[in-house]
């Protein structure tokens, strides 16, 4: 017999098999984000719906994996953009100290991302740019993920 205890246990989705019913963790990410660095600057894309800036990607569908979400995601956002090969670096669930607002992103690292960058889904981002990762308006998930990988250089 199984006994679960209702403590140990954050349900998010709900599977039945025969007649026991189980609740599962969702241990994927929400989101995924692209990380593309090329000669000191990154890739970034600005929100049509408050102009801050941000890392490419978006939330992912149902049984979608982190890796395909964020395939499709740059698709849609920057059809032109050929990604070559990504590889994940880290997998964030963190609460925004500002906003109180929960992270859970997969973080992918592009090595060799190039093309044009035409925008695609003009509802949702308005530019791209290979920018400075400082001195720019930042999404809260985004200045997490800049700070981490391009900590400032302290002299």
């Amino acid at each position: 017999m199984i006994k679960i205890h209702p403590e140990l246990v954050y349900p998010t989705r709900q599977v039945t098999m025969g007649s026991i019913l189980f609740s599962i963790t969702a241990d994927m990410a929400k989101s995924s984000k692209l990380v593309a660095a090329k000669r000191g600057k990154v890739l970034l894309v600005r929100r049509r719906s408050d102009g801050l800036w941000m890392f490419p990607g978006g939330r992912k569908r149902a049984r979608e994996s982190d890796k395909d979400c964020l395939r499709r995601e740059i698709k849609e956002e920057l059809p032109k953009l050929k990604l070559g090969r990504i590889s994940l670096w880290k997998e964030v669930t963190a609460r925004n100290k500002r906003s109180g607002r929960k992270m859970s992103d997969a973080i992918f690292i592009a090595k060799g991302a190039k093309g044009r960058l035409a925008i695609g889904d003009k509802h949702e981002i308005d530019r791209a740019v290979w920018q400075k990762p400082r001195g720019i308006r930042l999404t809260p998930t985004s200045r997490y993920i800049r700070d981490r990988l391009f900590p400032r250089k302290r002299g």
